[in-house]
């Protein structure tokens, strides 16, 4: 009598799965951090930061200056997506305008 098994003990083979959830986190942040390059001029750098990372006149001068004499600086942090697109503005705006500043994304 088929009708006293158990379900993993199918007559038909069948392998019986449990299901599993997967343990997911917050999605990944990434950090846009724009880069010195001696030859941008520091108001398109202003300009920029205020433009595509909406920051103000003040906080724009104060990373600016970072950048200056840092080396980098971050612009803001974002999704993966956001991120990328915020790269993509202003290292195609900086070509645009015969600039050389350029950004990338790090994780954080």
């Amino acid at each position: 009598m088929s009708g006293n098994k158990t379900p993993d003990q199918r007559d038909s083979g069948e392998a019986l799965l449990e299901a599993v959830r997967a343990e997911v986190g917050p999605p990944g942040r990434f950090q846009v951090v724009l880069l010195n390059d001696d030859f941008t001029p520091m108001d398109f750098v202003v300009f920029v930061l205020q433009e595509f990372f909406a920051m103000n006149q003040e906080k724009a001068t104060q990373v600016m200056l970072q950048i200056h004499t840092r080396g980098r600086g971050t612009g803001g942090v974002y999704s993966r997506e956001v991120a990328e697109s915020k790269v993509n503005q202003v290292n195609e705006f900086s070509r645009q305008n015969h600039h050389p500043l350029l950004s990338m994304m790090e994780p954080l």
